[in-house]
């Protein structure tokens, strides 16, 4: 009767310490699967637009990045109403009165200035133009997957670039830069 005894308790045990250890892997298979599911946090950059060329154009500018697309959205105010070019330049570097300081056009693929998305080619600092409102107000959103967030590749990465408002819309066929005149606010992507 003791043997009997001995085994149920024995028995019991077992079955306790088999429940305990399922009830362990149970967790540890959620507490991975949690990890696994992290939510990525996306990428951002927000810049000021100083005036430029004594003008009164200023406003602020997020770039985004998210699953492989930097969006861009560009509010401003001080402008002549009409149509404007805006542009990536080379650097980041607003220093000079009148935006020159921020170079050339980025053009890292070395094509010529044009419309974005023309097959003649286009630079990807070519975002295009807009047209600000009787008020000099204007808002400019852009997306695209050729452009990233610090991912260090030279052809597709805005950080340390710039971005040039200009007093003109761009003609998209004079090269370098489609003759859009003065460069009225800058801002420089850096984080």
């Amino acid at each position: 009767m003791k043997k009997l005894n001995f085994l149920v308790i024995l028995l019991a045990m077992s079955i306790i310490a088999c429940k305990s250890e399922k009830k362990e892997t149970i967790v540890e298979e959620e507490i991975e699967e949690i990890v696994e599911s992290e939510v990525v946090t996306p990428k951002k950059v927000t810049m000021q637009l100083a005036s430029k060329s004594d003008s009164n154009v200023t406003g602020n500018i997020v770039f985004t990045e998210e699953n492989g697309n930097v969006s861009m959205t560009a509010v401003m105010t001080g402008l002549e109403s009409g149509e404007h070019a805006i542009h990536i330049h080379a650097s980041s570097d607003c220093s000079s009165p009148d935006g020159k300081s921020a170079g050339g056009h980025w053009n890292p693929t070395n094509t010529p200035h044009g419309k974005w998305g023309a097959a003649e080619g286009y630079h990807k600092g070519d975002i295009g133009n807009f047209t600000a409102d009787e008020s000099g107000n204007a808002t400019v959103s852009f997306s695209t997957d050729e452009w990233c967030i610090g991912c260090g590749d030279d052809t597709k990465d805005i950080l340390g670039k710039g971005v040039i408002v200009h007093a003109g819309a761009d003609d998209f066929t004079s090269q370098p830069s489609g003759a859009a005149g003065a460069r009225v606010s800058c801002a420089g992507i850096i984080e």
